[in-house]
């Protein structure tokens, strides 16, 4: 795989919070950044899905993946994708599960998401794209969509004692 890992920001940095523009240029800078990100998410511990603030790029970029991953609610899953400038366009349903978040890597917490969503976004070329999915997979898309808007998982918790100490992996 090309690419290079790239630094993630770790809570409590400032740049997390953010909002990030919408993405313009799908050219050959823009690819490259994919590529880097890329190789970054799959070379973290347990990760499933990053986002382009995540690494301080503030775009409306987010890449999901949780193919591999087992969990009971991962029933539905399309595999790899690049999603630019993500809207959820429909919802359905709620669920609550617990989430860890690369920039909070020694935390996990348990949040409320809508069980079933609609996306509209963007491919890596810029074609617009749309799909449903629910369950873990869900989940995840929202999370990162999250830090798009300069929010992590922690400012979802539904109350202090839902916040636990991660004991898979450390740092």
């Amino acid at each position: 795989m090309k690419g290079k890992k790239l630094e993630i920001l770790r809570y409590p940095d400032e740049r997390l919070k953010k909002i990030s523009k919408p993405v313009e240029d799908f050219g050959k800078d823009f690819k490259e950044f994919i590529d880097d990100l890329l190789y970054t998410m799959y070379n973290s511990p347990s990760s499933v899905g990053i986002a382009a603030p995540q690494v301080n790029k503030h775009i409306r970029t987010v890449i999901i993946d949780a193919s591999n991953y087992k969990h009971k609610k991962n029933k539905l899953n399309h595999g790899l994708m690049i999603l630019s400038n993500p809207r959820i366009i429909a919802h359905d349903g709620e669920l609550i599960i617990r989430e860890g978040c690369l920039s909070v890597p020694d935390y996990t917490g348990n949040v409320k998401r809508y069980n079933w969503i609609k996306v509209e976004a963007e491919d890596i070329n810029g074609n617009t794209i749309e799909f449903d999915t629910e369950g873990f997979e869900a989940v995840v898309i929202q999370h990162e969509m999250d830090h798009l808007d300069g929010k992590l998982f922690i400012d979802r918790i539904l109350s202090p004692k839902d916040l636990f100490k991660r004991k898979v992996y450390k740092k």
